[in-house]
């Protein structure tokens, strides 16, 4: 199973409907998609710039954020299967379908090493790619990546999160951050099943 994650700020991009269609055809079986938050995260940010209240609260709200974004994506493409828990999405990946998650099980009723404005949905994709023993994990920007960067080089410039290199650290799986016109070569790995790295010349 390869875990996908879908930037929040694709929602913004021309090519995300591209990035669905062919997630939805080519994913069937192999694929969870993770979405970002997109504008409902960054409501939650200035909300509680506004109002001071906990970062618990924060997380828990921003979570649902990406559970809306979930609830978009599967409307523009029907054919991802929206999924809460793991057998959820084991079930998916048995019958053939590509997996949409929401992220239900990441919400908290206290504070933990989630409930910071230091782990976002890239973090928590890569929570869930070791939660679901993941062949591979990737994540699709629609910022620029610099060609080989580090992890580490790539959370300080901002392309993801504090948390993200920390938690990488000993991952099982390759770990893959791409732009968003890494599409064709990522359709590519997933018809011919490789697990080489995604060339994105």
């Amino acid at each position: 199973m390869w875990v996908v994650k879908l930037g929040g700020s694709l929602t913004n991009d021309r090519s995300l409907l591209d990035w669905l269609r062919m997630l939805a055809e080519y994913g069937g079986g192999r694929v969870t998609i993770v979405p970002g938050g997109a504008e409902f995260s960054e409501t939650v940010r200035e909300v509680q710039q506004r109002w001071k209240f906990d970062d618990l609260a924060a997380h828990n709200m921003a979570t649902l954020a990406m559970v809306q974004t979930a609830l978009m994506l599967h409307s523009l493409e029907p054919r991802l299967v929206l999924t809460a828990q793991d057998t959820e999405i084991r079930n998916a990946m048995h019958a053939g379908r590509p997996a949409l998650w929401m992220p239900y099980t990441a919400l908290r009723d206290a504070p933990d090493t989630l409930t910071s404005w230091e782990v976002t949905g890239d973090s928590l994709a890569l929570w869930l790619a070791r939660r679901l023993n993941a062949e591979r994990l990737v994540v699709v920007k629609s910022c620029a990546v610099p060609a080989g960067h580090t992890l580490a080089q790539l959370s300080a410039a901002g392309v993801v999160d504090k948390r993200f290199p920390v938690w990488a650290v000993d991952a099982p799986f390759p770990i893959e951050v791409v732009p968003r016109e890494a599409l064709g070569p990522l359709r590519d790995a997933l018809i011919g099943g490789t697990l080489s790295r995604i060339s994105r010349t």
